[in-house]
């Protein structure tokens, strides 16, 4: 039997931070905070003030942040067990095209329209909704467009 390999999912973005805000505001996780590693990496002069950026008074990698499930925040990325993790990196291009992967938030068919809402509010927008025997979702777009369903 093969071990489990630890993983997490990483996402290209536009603005990495703002995804990373938007991402554990609607799935309830923490953005990690690594200013005292960044300030160290720093401090040795193995990277330079234009590789990070401020943001509410923390330190963070100017192409990247990341989010983690709240009990998973004291675990490192390759301890067992691994801890649920989205990744998010800038890149230059916008999305072009629909997902390969995404991602299905499973709040159940009571909580459906008030989830929508909320996200919505966060800064998400509707696509669409399938209500059919044997499938309900609706199909949602985070800020940079990338889908999501909420079922």
């Amino acid at each position: 039997m093969t071990t489990p390999v630890g993983f997490q999912i990483t996402f290209d973005s536009l603005d990495p931070h703002a995804q990373a805000r938007f991402w554990a505001a609607a799935i309830g996780y923490e953005v990690e905070i690594g200013s005292e590693f960044i300030r160290s990496i720093l401090d040795q002069g193995l990277a330079t003030e234009d590789d990070v950026v401020e943001i509410d008074g923390e330190l963070f990698w100017r192409t990247g942040s990341a989010i983690r499930h709240p009990a998973d925040l004291e675990t490192g990325p390759f301890e067992d067990p691994a801890p649920r993790r989205l990744l998010f990196m800038a890149v230059p291009e916008p999305k072009t095209v629909k997902n390969r992967v995404h991602l299905d938030l499973n709040v159940g068919p009571d909580r459906i329209d008030t989830e929508v809402e909320r996200l919505t509010a966060l800064g998400a927008r509707e696509l669409y909704r399938v209500a059919e025997p044997g499938a309900f979702h609706t199909t949602m777009a985070d800020p940079e467009g990338n889908e999501f369903c909420v079922q």
